[in-house]
C-alpha cells in the first residue's frame, strides 16, 4: 500500500478535534485575550501570536495549567489553585527577554540575561504530585514479567518518607542527589523526593559502565547515589553492586548510598552494605522517614531541577542544568496541548533513565496520567511483541518509542494491527532520530489505521521539544506536524536568512523557559555560548539541519556537523538512511563522510556501511541495488562512492548510531571518550577495512 504525497496520511475527525486540550486551550485565550486569534483560526496564526506575545502565551499555558505557586503578584501568595490570567504582568512573566543570551554568555542566574516569572516560587514536585486519589499513578513492567502498580495518594506517601529520610541524613537545597537506576517506581520516586527538598536531580542508566557514570557523576559532587543490585537485559541477568561500589568509593562527595534491591538478591545487596561504608536498603532508608511531615521547599522558578548530559563521545559530557519552573511548563505545555494528555489517561515512553524522555515521561504527572514504566528490552527474542502486548494489558493511550524500535519493527514483520486489540490507542510519538517516510506507511498499515502519529524533535538541551505533535492538524508523510507553540523556530542559511523548502541550519531566535539555566562549572559560561550561540550570535543555533515545509511542518535531515559535503553540496544523513533501510537485506547503516584528495582536488566521498540480516551477503549485486534506491530517490550527489557491510555498528549509550566516532576511525582519529559508546569494541571493524584506504 502506497501513499500519496498530495494527500496527508491521517487527519482527526472534527469531534475529536473539538475535543482536544488544544482546542480547548484556544478557545479559554481567545475568551480571555484580546490580542489573541479567533478560538477557530488556523494552528499557524496562534504559534505566530505565541511567539508575538511570549508573555501573554507563557502566562496562559502557567494559568491553564494551574501551576502551584508563591509570589507571582502581591495578590496572589497562597499557591493554593491556578493564579488567573489577568494578573499577570509582562514583569511577573519575563525580563531582560530582548536578547535569549548576552554576548557574554552569562547565566540567568546572575541576573542579566532573561529570567522567567522572576518573582515566583515554586515546587516541581508539589506540582506533579497534585492528586492524591487512589487512581494508579505509576505501573512498572520489566522483561521478567512482573508488574507494578502505586496510585497517586501511595507515590505521595512515598516521596513524603523519601524526602523526610533525605532530609535526615543532610540533604538541603542545591544538593545533588544521583540514581544509577533501571526504568523502575525507586527512580521516580528519589527524582520527586529530591526535587521536594530542593535537591538536584541527576541519573545514569545501569547499562552505563564505571568509567561513563563516573564523567557524569564525578563532575557535579553527588551528596547521596542511589542504586539497583542489578537489571535484566535480553534474558540475561546483569549484576551492578560492583560498579555501585567502584563509583562510590571514586567519588568523595558520596555521603549515602542507597540500594534497591531490584533483581531480589538480599544477600548480596546486605554483604554489599556490610563492606560500603554508609550503605543502606531502600526499605530501610526511606524508614527514616515514616514520621516526617509533607513539605515541598518552594525556591525561585529556575532553581536548578536536574542535570542532564551531552553524550560524551567528543571528551567530557556536558552537564546541563535545567530549572524547575521551565521544565514544568513546557512539559506541561506539551503533554497537554500537543499531546493532547488528561487525567485519567495512560502514557508509556520506552525509555532508560539515562535519556531525558524519561524525565519527559515523568512530568506527565502533573497532567493526572497515569506513567507506564517498562524495564528490559524493547524486542526480545523471546517475545518481540512485549510492548505491544503490555500497550493491550494497560491501555495505553500515548505510546512513546524511537524511530528504530518502529523501523526494527517493521524488518521483524510485527504486525499489531493484526495481533493487538490497540481500542485505546491514539497517539504514537517517536524521537531519538528522524522518522523514515516508509515507517509512517508502516505504522498506519501495520499497526493502527487511525492513531495520531506524531514524530517529535528537540534534546537534552532543552529537555523538551522544538517541533512536534498536533492532535489537530493532519499528518504528512516524512514532517514532524508543527513548531511548538512559544517556540520561535526557523530554519536559516549561513548568512543568517530564513529559509523555506530549502535545508538549512535548525534555530530559535527568542528565549524560551526551558533553556538550561547554566552548564555545570561553566563559571565564564564559555561551554554555554560554544553550545548554541558562537555560529549566529544571540541566536540559539541547535545543530540539526532542518527544512521548513508548506505544510508548515518540519523535515529533519540530520545533525548538522555530521551533513556530508560532497562537490560542495550538502546533504543529511536522514536523507540517506531513509532510502537505505527500506531494502529488507539491511538492518541498519550509518553513513559518514571520508575526506579525499588534497589542494584542489579535495573533495568528500560517501562511506556507507550497512549491517546485514541473517544470511544476506553485500555482493555487487547488492550494492548496485543500494546505490539505484538512493539515486532514484535523492540524487546522485547522494549516492556513496563506498558501500562496506559491517557485524556492529557504534552507538552511544542513549541508543544513538555515533557517526562522529566513525569518521573519526575513519581519519586515523582518536576517538576522545569512547566510553560514552555503547559498543566501543564495534570501531575496531572499521579501522581493519582495506576499502577504505585514501
Amino acid at each position: 500500500m502506497t501513499f500519496a504525497a498530495s494527500s496527508p496520511l491521517w487527519s482527526p475527525d472534527p469531534a475529536r478535534v473539538r475535543a482536544t486540550e488544544l482546542a480547548r486551550f484556544f478557545a479559554h485565550v481567545a475568551a480571555t485575550d484580546a490580542t489573541a486569534p479567533a478560538a477557530e483560526a488556523p494552528y499557524g496564526e496562534w504559534h505566530a501570536w505565541s511567539v508575538r506575545e511570549r508573555e501573554r502565551f507563557w502566562s496562559a499555558i502557567w494559568a491553564f495549567g494551574g501551576v502551584i505557586a508563591d509570589g507571582v503578584t502581591p495578590s496572589d501568595r497562597s499557591g493554593s489553585g491556578p493564579v488567573r490570567r489577568r494578573e499577570f504582568s509582562k514583569e511577573d512573566v519575563l525580563q531582560g527577554g530582548a536578547v535569549m543570551r548576552p554576548p557574554d554568555g552569562r547565566s540567568t542566574l546572575d541576573g542579566t540575561g532573561p529570567r522567567w516569572f522572576p518573582r515566583a516560587r515554586l515546587n516541581f514536585a508539589e506540582n506533579l504530585l497534585r492528586d492524591r486519589s487512589c487512581a494508579p499513578a505509576i505501573i512498572a513492567h520489566d522483561e521478567r514479567g512482573r508488574r507494578r502498580e502505586i496510585s497517586f495518594a501511595a507515590l505521595a506517601d512515598q516521596v513524603r518518607r523519601t524526602a523526610g529520610a533525605l532530609r535526615a541524613v543532610g540533604v538541603v537545597p542545591g544538593d545533588r542527589v544521583v540514581g544509577f537506576l533501571p526504568n523502575i517506581p525507586e527512580a521516580v520516586v528519589g527524582a520527586l523526593a529530591a526535587a521536594s527538598v530542593g535537591a538536584v536531580w541527576s541519573s545514569c542508566s545501569p547499562d552505563f559502565g564505571a568509567r561513563g557514570v563516573l564523567d557524569r557523576f564525578g563532575q557535579i559532587a553527588p551528596k547521596v547515589l542511589i542504586a539497583a543490585d542489578g537489571y535484566c537485559y535480553a534474558g540475561k541477568r546483569i549484576e551492578c553492586l560492583e560498579r555501585t561500589r567502584e563509583i562510590a568509593q571514586a567519588i568523595p562527595s558520596i555521603e549515602q548510598v542507597i540500594i534497591v534491591p531490584f533483581l531480589g538478591d538480599d544477600d548480596a545487596v546486605a554483604a554489599t552494605a556490610r563492606v560500603l561504608p554508609h550503605s543502606v536498603r531502600w526499605d530501610d532508608f526511606i524508614a527514616r522517614g515514616d514520621s516526617s511531615p509533607e513539605q515541598f521547599e518552594r525556591l525561585p522558578f529556575d532553581h536548578p531541577l536536574y542535570v542532564m548530559y551531552s553524550s560524551g563521545t567528543t571528551g567530557l559530557p556536558k552537564c546541563m542544568v535545567h530549572g524547575a519552573g521551565g521544565t514544568l511548563l513546557q512539559h506541561l505545555k506539551e503533554h497537554r496541548l500537543h499531546t493532547d494528555l488528561s487525567s485519567g489517561q495512560r502514557i508509556f515512553y520506552f525509555t532508560t533513565c539515562g535519556w531525558m524522555m524519561w524525565n519527559w515521561l515523568v512530568s506527565a504527572l502533573a497532567c493526572g496520567a497515569t506513567i507506564v514504566l517498562y524495564d528490559g528490552a524493547p524486542l526480545p527474542d523471546a517475545n518481540p511483541a512485549i510492548l505491544w502486548d503490555l500497550a493491550v494489558a494497560e491501555g495505553v493511550a500515548v505510546f512513546g518509542t524511537s524511530a528504530k524500535f518502529l523501523a526494527m519493527s517493521e524488518k521483524l514483520q510485527l504486525a499489531p494491527v493484526r495481533t493487538h486489540e490497540l481500542t485505546a490507542l491514539r497517539s504514537i510519538l517517536s524521537t531519538g532520530s528522524p522518522l523514515a517516510e516508509h515507517s509512517y506507511d508502516y505504522v498506519y498499515r501495520d499497526v493502527h489505521a487511525n492513531v495520531h502519529l506524531a514524530s517529535i524533535s528537540g534534546g537534552t538541551d532543552l529537555i523538551s521539544c522544538f517541533a512536534l505533535g498536533n492532535p489537530m492538524l493532519p499528518v504528512w508523510r516524512g514532517e514532524l506536524q508543527c513548531r511548538g507553540l512559544g517556540m520561535a523556530v526557523e530554519v536559516w542559511d549561513d548568512a543568517g536568512k530564513p529559509l523555506r523548502g530549502v535545508a538549512g541550519e535548525l534555530v530559535c531566535t527568542q528565549p524560551f523557559p526551558s533553556m538550561p539555566v547554566a552548564f555545570w562549572q561553566d563559571e565564564d559560561r564559555a561551554k554555554y555560548r560554544a553550545a548554541y550561540f558562537d555560529t549566529f550570535p544571540g541566536v540559539w543555533r541547535h545543530g540539526d539541519w532542518a527544512e521548513l515545509t508548506a505544510h508548515d511542518g518540519l523535515v529533519i535531515h540530520g545533525r548538522s556537523d555530521t551533513t556530508l559535503n560532497p562537490g560542495g553540496v550538502r546533504i543529511g544523513t536522514a536523507e540517506i538512511y531513509r532510502q537505505v533501510e527500506q531494502l529488507p537485506e539491511v538492518l541498519e547503516s550509518v553513513v559518514v563522510g571520508q575526506d579525499v584528495g588534497s589542494g584542489a582536488e579535495k573533495d568528500v566521498r560517501i562511506v556507507l556501511f550497512v549491517r546485514l540480516r541473517g544470511d544476506a551477503v553485500l555482493d555487487d549485486a547488492l550494492r548496485a541495488r543500494i546505490r539505484q534506491v538512493i539515486r532514484a530517490a535523492t540524487s546522485a550527489h547522494h549516492v556513496p562512492r563506498v558501500i562496506e557491510a559491517v557485524a556492529d555498528i557504534p552507538r552511544t549509550i542513549s541508543g544513538k548510531i555515533s557517526e562522529i566516532a566513525v569518521r573519526d576511525v575513519l581519519h586515523g582519529r582518536v576517538v576522545k571518550n569512547t566510553d560514552a559508546l555503547a559498543n566501543p569494541a564495534a570501531l575496531e571493524l572499521y579501522r581493519a577495512l582495506p576499502a577504505l584506504a585514501i
